[in-house]
């Protein structure tokens, strides 16, 4: 009997294969992690929270996290479940709350009208959560900008939560940083570079930007003694 779990395996051997051929820094980011799956990448974050898997909930964290750094970003989204009981609000539950309140937790009055015209459209229909998953990504992406305060970077970011297979994020300076690190390169590359480092990527570049985000936090968290070792 096909499970759903085995075909997710399958489907990763074939996507791991992929990218160790097509790019030999994937490769060996690959063979260091040859277990990695991007439901691990969501558990180990670097935010320490649990990631949203709802389409409002994956622009929440997105909008919220506009310029800011991750503990900001991390400090702010704890705030908002806090004043939601222990999670992150739906477009019905933010509608419902004074918007002082997520002022006070930390949001800037533009990031809270966003929320509050994203909010609306899903709940009086104008937007659909349920057509919105079946549209290519582009489409997608054109929908939602639409709306003031959401740009390309807050729905590629949200669709690579929301398990899209073939997304990067090439305006995260986060993304960005990874990407320098893992091809040595002596500059931030700009975001057409990191598109064109990525283009070998599909139709996996999901996968292999999470590779590298992964990659760069681990190193992160590992201790600068442990990093000499190596």
């Amino acid at each position: 009997m096909v499970t759903e779990d085995s075909s997710r395996e399958v489907w990763l051997r074939q996507a791991r294969s992929y990218l160790r051929n097509a790019d030999p820094v994937l490769a060996r980011l690959i063979d260091d992690r040859p277990d990695f799956d991007l439901a691990e990448a969501r558990l180990d974050n670097p935010f320490g929270l649990v990631l949203p898997m709802d389409l409002f909930g994956a622009l929440l964290f997105q909008i919220t996290g506009q310029q800011l750094s991750i503990p900001a970003t991390r400090r702010t989204l704890a705030r908002i479940e806090a004043l939601f009981g222990g999670h992150l609000p739906s477009a019905t539950e933010l509608l419902g709350v004074d918007p002082a309140h997520l002022r006070a937790a930390g949001l800037s009055w533009r990031k809270i009208g966003t929320l509050r015209d994203l909010a609306g459209r899903l709940s009086d229909g104008r937007l659909d959560p349920t057509v919105l998953s079946s549209p290519p990504d582009d489409e997608l992406v054109a929908q939602l900008i639409a709306i003031p305060g959401i740009g390309p970077w807050t729905v590629q970011g949200a669709l690579l939560l929301l398990g899209r297979e073939d997304v990067v994020v090439p305006g995260d300076l986060r993304v960005r940083k990874a990407v320098q690190a893992a091809y040595r390169l002596d500059h931030l590359p700009t975001q057409q570079e990191v598109l064109a480092i990525a283009d070998k990527w599909r139709p996996y570049r999901s996968l292999a930007t999470s590779y590298l985000f992964s990659a760069t936090f681990a190193q992160a968290k590992t201790p600068p003694a442990a990093q000499r070792k190596t």
